[in-house]
């Protein structure tokens, strides 16, 4: 082989290691992704993504803290603060009087003594003796008429339909136990059975929970149209299954009001059969999903999930813009919260200024640190740009940060917020 053929061979294997070496960094760069993407999911709990807490496990996470600020106030009831205490009743069902034999210092017989009108009461709360259900007969009649001689049989109540049957506070409490306490329906049998020793079937608790149903369509309708007049409505919509194939369960609520509806789709095909959406005027709260946004009402983004989001990004990409974004939404709904309770109905506009430059402050710095890689985002399966979870939280941040600091220019929103914290659950 003459000097100008090994040359020549040469070059072409180094042409071959180059393209080898550049086919190589391409598959480490898209390994190091999936290893960033597969512990990004595995960092996820319902404090730093929009999983249920259901999902946490048993496994406590220490990053977990309240964004709350200390008060500097004790733990407990506050003085002035009404207790729940269990309180003696004025009428108790059965009175044990507890009377001295012998005197406490001589000894003498007391036995015979009449006790003097003074007395400590203590009580004690209990469940009956035996628990059982309470039978009530109907029993109808029949009168001969004097002047015809007819014979006239008088009807049953309209809800006795049958020779025996549950009332509906007991159909009550079966169908409360199924739908609102979970309980599995041979539990609840078996819970019913035990306290009050009726033998009930699974069968007939399907039916008690359809005749529940059919009762409930007016109410259903009444809560509906309530919720479409209402100022503020909080939406979201969740996944469930249902003999293993996946629906969803979609929620519209208020300080007073919750309707759930139950369908096959995600979509706006589900909001528009649903019926609330549609002819909403309020403000309607909700994460930022574009179904909700086709609808003509005010928009607010539930900054709840923003700062899970923001939580993920600091926590697990270190980026520090996050935490000072999480710092400057709760600054501003305390001074908020703060404005409100000096009967105050917006912030000045120097304030509102100041959070404003801030917001776009922070803007410019998350997206300078999330700046597209070298040939621009890469193409999920439908083409579009697969852009990285902080730079899709920065983007709904930017172009919709009036629906964001909704809260700070309406305070009709916050006192929404804050009233319906106070309810159980």
């Amino acid at each position: 082989m003459t000097p100008a053929q090994e040359l020549e061979q040469l070059r072409i294997e180094n042409t071959q290691l180059r393209e080898q070496l550049t086919s190589r960094d391409a598959l480490v760069t898209q390994l190091i992704e999936r290893i960033q993407t597969l512990e990004a999911r595995l960092s996820q709990d319902s404090h730093n993504s929009s999983k249920p807490p259901s999902s946490d496990g048993f496994k406590r996470s220490p990053k977990k803290r309240s964004l709350r600020k200390s008060t500097g106030k004790k733990p407990g009831g506050q003085p002035g603060h009404e207790g729940q205490a269990l309180k003696q009743s004025e009428n108790p069902d059965a009175v044990i009087a507890h009377l001295p034999t012998t005197c406490e210092k001589c000894q003498t017989d007391l036995t015979k003594e009449a006790a003097l009108p003074h007395f400590e009461p203590r009580q004690v709360f209990e469940l009956p003796t035996q628990l059982k259900l309470h039978v009530t007969e109907h029993r109808t009649y029949s009168k001969k008429c004097p002047t015809c001689q007819t014979v006239t049989k008088a009807k049953f109540p309209q809800s006795v339909k049958n020779w025996v049957q549950y009332g509906p506070g007991f159909r009550a409490l079966a169908v409360y136990l199924i739908t609102y306490q979970l309980l599995p329906y041979a539990r609840v049998c078996e819970l019913l059975n035990e306290i009050y020793s009726e033998s009930l079937s699974p069968g007939s608790l399907v039916n008690m929970i359809a005749e529940c149903y059919e009762q409930l369509a007016e109410p259903e309708k009444t809560i509906k149209t309530a919720l479409t007049q209402a100022k503020v409505l909080h939406c979201d919509e969740t996944g469930l299954y249902v003999e293993g194939k996946r629906h969803w369960l979609h929620v519209a609520s208020t300080l007073y009001l919750t309707h759930y509806a139950h369908h096959l789709r995600r979509g706006s095909k589900a909001t528009d059969e649903i019926g609330i959406l549609p002819t909403f005027q309020g403000v309607a709260i909700h994460d930022g999903w574009s179904n909700y946004l086709r609808y003509a009402c005010t928009h607010g983004l539930c900054n709840a999930h923003h700062l899970r989001e923001l939580a993920f990004v600091h926590e697990q990409l270190k980026q520090a813009w996050a935490a000072e974004f999480t710092t400057l939404l709760v600054d501003l709904k305390e001074e908020v919260e703060v404005a409100r309770a000096r009967s105050e109905t917006s912030l000045s506009s120097a304030r509102l200024a100041y959070f404003e430059e801030r917001y776009q402050q922070l803007i410019a710095q998350g997206l300078a640190a999330n700046s597209p890689p070298e040939g621009g985002w890469p193409c999920g399966k439908r083409g579009k740009p697969r852009q990285s979870k902080p730079k899709n939280l920065l983007d709904r941040l930017d172009k919709q940060r009036h629906q964001v600091l909704l809260f700070a220019y309406r305070f009709d929103v916050v006192e929404y917020g804050k009233e319906r914290k106070r309810i159980p659950g």
